[in-house]
């Protein structure tokens, strides 16, 4: 047994021997510490990431949580990642990718990540929901350089479909259903956490990037690698258009933030419950 497989079951196993849970969950949420989204679920029990061995623990993420959540009406157990584990916190790409192992090691299968980003393409608005279905990797590393366990996945997983097309579609189709305006996306993975300049900005969108954010691609990679299915959210806090870049304040993105989660929440509630 590899170490990346002995580290991935010391932590499958923690969370085992804690859950509340009876039988097998298949589906989770990964999302950014602490969005306002949380309240629509039921938390049946939290677990500080600090608390979880070996690679959940590290300075300002070990605030995130691992939350046993249940929809309102209790049909539904599912968990929740309050918290990505970003690699500009210093955390090793492998390390980034740790929680999306031991979900698979756990039995999920489905996986919904919501991030939030800057927005490249000028159609965008901040406040706005993006829906990713392809990316760009410009960290300069991924989670699968190294040693590889087969017991995980192939050794060259097949980046063709990272964000399975027919669960993009479907979703897709019931945003528009619902009347729900989202912005279909191609991501950009950046290391962070410096802000991006506007020759940056100009480069990222020529080579057809319309969002950007810190925390995704990393994690999308382990799943694929993994066999799992991936759909993703943005929540758009900031501009990043090319001759409109201008300085945002904290508290501006965080009100573009909010303003995207309101509007998002009662979508997700929806997507979790159609999710089998």
């Amino acid at each position: 047994m590899t170490e990346q497989k002995k580290q991935i079951k010391l932590s499958a196993d923690f969370i085992k021997s804690n859950s509340p849970f009876k039988g097998n969950v298949s589906f989770a949420v990964i999302t950014y510490k602490d969005p306002s989204f949380l309240k629509d679920y039921k938390v049946i029990k939290k677990i500080k990431y600090s608390d979880i061995p070996p690679a959940f623990n590290a300075d300002e993420d070990s605030s995130g949580e691992f939350i046993f959540a249940q929809t309102k009406n209790g049909k539904k157990n599912f968990y929740i990642l309050n918290g990505h584990l970003n690699f500009y916190s210093g955390y090793k790409m492998r390390e980034t990718a740790h929680p999306v192992y031991v979900l698979n090691e756990l039995g999920v299968k489905n996986v919904i990540v919501v991030d939030e980003a800057g927005f490249l393409n000028p159609r965008f608005k901040t406040g706005g929901v993006a829906l990713v279905y392809d990316h760009i990797n410009l960290m300069g590393d991924n989670p699968l350089i190294g040693e590889n366990d087969d017991s995980l996945g192939t050794r060259f997983p097949d980046m063709s479909n990272p964000y399975d097309e027919k669960w993009f579609n479907n979703i897709a189709a019931f945003l528009r259903e619902k009347k729900f305006e989202h912005y279909p996306s191609v991501y950009l993975g950046v290391t962070g956490p410096e802000t991006e300049t506007e020759a940056e900005c100009r480069f990222y969108r020529e080579i057809g990037a319309d969002i950007l954010g810190y925390s995704l691609v990393p994690e999308n990679i382990a799943m694929v690698h993994a066999g799992m299915k991936c759909a993703a959210f943005c929540m758009l806090t900031r501009e990043l258009v090319a001759d409109r870049l201008a300085e945002i304040s904290p508290e501006e993105k965080n009100k573009n933030r909010a303003k995207a989660e309101k509007a998002f929440a009662p979508v997700l509630v929806d997507l979790v419950n159609l999710v089998k």
